[in-house]
């Protein structure tokens, strides 16, 4: 058995073994960590899968009031923690900038409470004084971890240049390599401004259908190329991929005729049968 959790709206998925419990979609439930046992919420139950998977983490339990109270006194010291990290920024003029916190309470009597800043900075910075500026102020421990562009971003959350959410603030968890050549084969402008995504990183959406598009031009004849359609002979002088098309300009009297990818492929086979 193994089910999916996440910690935030839209944060990384964990897979968890259920043990003896059996949650629903959308319960709380406590994911066991190296400190203590942190609230997650439940995205993709319980279920029987066929690969083996071993060494998954156990569930817990189920969440209860308490750990709901506590959990919401935690993101409260969260809170307090970002600003005062802010102010110390400021006050050492670094050229950082606080993305998110973490905090974890266990053994706050005993000075074990530990506090990660995650913080984005176009350089190396050296914080060693603001991390003893900082675990003085809060009285606990402090741990900064430096993020990447497209981690920040996702954290940060935003609008895309299509006018919705981010995909790496909402449903995309890994992020995979995009290249310049995905946007060269969907015949995307070369301009950074145009393609590249709130991170100022190349927009993961490239990605999307550059298989389609990989697809196409492995099986449709390419721009130049000399072929048959419904309509007469002529010449590939453009590709239309979404709808599956290509555009010929036609020998006799040089219209232009859009044609669909499997009636050009077959009838540029025949022509080339011809010899």
């Amino acid at each position: 058995m193994m089910m999916a959790v996440s910690f935030t709206r839209a944060g990384r998925l964990y897979y968890l073994d259920p043990g003896e419990y059996s949650p629903r979609v959308g319960d709380r439930v406590l994911f066991p960590t190296t400190t203590s046992p942190e609230i997650a919420e439940v995205v993709w139950g319980p279920e029987w899968i066929d690969d083996e998977v071993g060494g998954l983490p156990v569930c817990v339990g189920m969440a209860v009031d308490a750990d709901v109270l506590r959990d919401k006194e935690n993101r409260k010291r969260r809170a307090e923690i970002q600003v005062s990290a802010q102010r110390l920024i400021r006050e050492h003029k670094l050229p950082m900038k606080v993305s998110g916190i973490d905090w974890s309470d266990v053994g706050h009597e005993t000075g074990r409470a530990t506090a990660t800043v995650f913080f984005s900075s176009p350089m190396r910075v050296d914080f060693r004084q603001l991390v003893r500026d900082l675990a003085n102020t809060i009285d606990a421990k402090v741990v900064f971890t430096q993020l990447s562009p497209r981690d920040d971003a996702r954290v940060q959350g935003g609008v895309g240049t299509c006018g919705r959410d981010t995909c790496c603030s909402t449903f995309l968890k890994d992020f995979d390599p995009v290249t310049v050549r995905m946007a060269r084969d969907q015949d995307l402008p070369a301009n950074p401004m145009k393609i590249s995504g709130a991170c100022g990183r190349l927009m993961c959406c490239l990605k999307y259908e550059h298989p389609l598009y990989e697809d196409f031009k492995g099986s449709a004849p390419a721009v130049g190329d000399r072929v048959e359609s419904p309509e007469g002979e002529g010449r590939v002088v453009a590709h239309d991929v979404p709808r599956d098309q290509v555009v010929i300009k036609l020998d006799a009297g040089g219209k232009r005729s859009v044609c669909d990818r499997a009636s050009v492929c077959s009838s540029r086979k025949a022509y080339e049968s011809r010899g």
